[in-house]
């Protein structure tokens, strides 16, 4: 088959990241990243032939299939936790004459190419069988593009790299690349419950625990019936926007003014902050075992608001057993705006709207809470009862991304 024929069935390379250092689990942590990988396929309608190598993943598409629908997939896949780069690759003969023709070919047309830039090229000969090493790999095939097109060699800092990759069957011909995200497969670590406001800190927390193989579903407290629906629709927006990292995302949303109106006739006013996030983490809790999580997750950095103080973070430690993981504690407010930026949440989460907790902020927030001043509130509340009442009025929506 000729070189041009090969060129009209491009397939997608992705790159792992941390799995290939799983040692003896490495198995596991591979078949579930091929079963995300499926599942971030399925809308495409195709077949698309899923082949694990060491520390690489080829995905061949179906013959015909078009450069553009291959870069759609790309792009999608390029969302899917475990992986660090994905390239839109061109499969070509194990044939040093072949990857001439396809580096000559893949850089015909290009504008770059036409302003001269300096290039590279890299070649990684994964089959140590293939006649030619890595660096006469980049002599012969450098050497006939420096011919052809006149490009400037810069083996340092070049503009434009051809990367080849000589594997057990096939190789690779590509430049350029998607970062992936890295991390583990969503589902390898479990599951466990996000506390979703509508603020900028907790789809951040989700996104890095989700990074981190956790499979996660999202709780948000609403006002109603003293607040609109406003605050429903950003969490709805958000969790869409992260369902593009894990699919088939779930929102519950708990109807909460009535148990804030409650609170405030049940204690001092400078602890009403501190109870509330109390009750809603065991209403979490009661929810997560539900849904079979084993931890809640909260946007909680120390020191961003008075709320958040190391003592005020230990009485909320106390409401629940299960564990609470806050993967924001040491960053500051710069740094989560940035990766809400990066992750695509910012712009929903900085929508207004009203949200439940300013229904209850003091002038003054107690940064020292007792843990016994607490749980004299709670026992005047029967918030143990008061939380499984809760936790039994959730409402679940399914916001899939597009």
């Amino acid at each position: 088959m000729s070189v041009a024929t090969k060129l009209s069935e491009p397939c997608v390379l992705l790159k792992l990241g941390e799995v290939v250092l799983k040692g003896g689990n490495r198995e596991l942590f591979e078949q579930r990243l091929q079963a995300n990988l499926r599942s971030a396929l399925k809308p495409f309608g195709i077949n698309v032939d899923l082949r694990q190598r060491h520390g690489v993943i080829v995905l061949l598409l179906p013959a015909g299939t078009s450069v553009e629908i291959a870069e759609q997939i790309a792009a999608r896949v390029s969302d899917v936790m475990g992986l660090v780069w994905v390239h839109r690759a061109w499969r070509v003969p194990k044939d040093p004459d072949a990857l001439v023709a396809a580096a000559l070919e893949l850089l015909e047309g290009r504008e770059d190419v036409a302003r001269k830039v300096s290039f590279a090229v890299r070649s990684r000969r994964r089959d140590k069988r293939f006649p030619l090493t890595s660096t006469e790999i980049d002599r012969l095939v450098g050497g006939i593009i420096n011919d052809v097109h006149g490009l400037p060699v810069d083996l340092s800092t070049p503009e434009l790299t051809v990367q080849i990759e000589v594997d057990r069957d096939e190789a690779f011909v590509f430049t350029g690349g998607l970062a992936g995200h890295g991390g583990l497969p969503v589902g390898i670590s479990g599951r466990a419950l996000v506390l979703m406001s509508g603020g900028i800190d907790s789809p951040v927390a989700a996104y890095r625990m989700m990074r981190r193989g956790l499979r996660v579903d999202f709780l948000h407290f609403s006002g109603i019936p003293f607040t609109g629906p406003e605050s429903i629709y950003k969490a709805y927006g958000l969790v869409r926007e992260l369902d593009r990292f894990q699919g088939n995302s779930r929102l519950y949303v708990v109807p909460f003014g009535k148990a804030q109106q409650s609170l405030k006739s049940s204690g001092e006013d400078r602890l009403l902050v501190v109870a509330q996030r109390r009750l809603m983490l065991k209403t979490a809790a009661r929810v997560a075992r539900r849904l079979r999580g084993k931890a809640l997750i909260t946007g909680d950095s120390l020191g961003q608001v008075s709320s958040q103080t190391l003592q005020n973070i230990t009485a909320l430690d106390d409401a629940v057993s299960m564990p609470i993981l806050r993967p924001l504690i040491g960053m500051d407010k710069t740094e989560i705006i940035a990766e809400a930026r990066r992750i695509r949440t910012l712009g929903i989460s900085e929508l207004p709207d009203q949200d439940c907790c300013t229904m209850l902020a003091p002038r003054r927030v107690e940064t020292k809470a007792k843990i016994d001043d607490l749980r004299l509130i709670e026992k005047r509340l029967d918030a143990d009862e008061l939380a499984s009442r809760l936790a039994g009025s959730v409402q679940e929506y399914h916001p899939v991304c597009g």
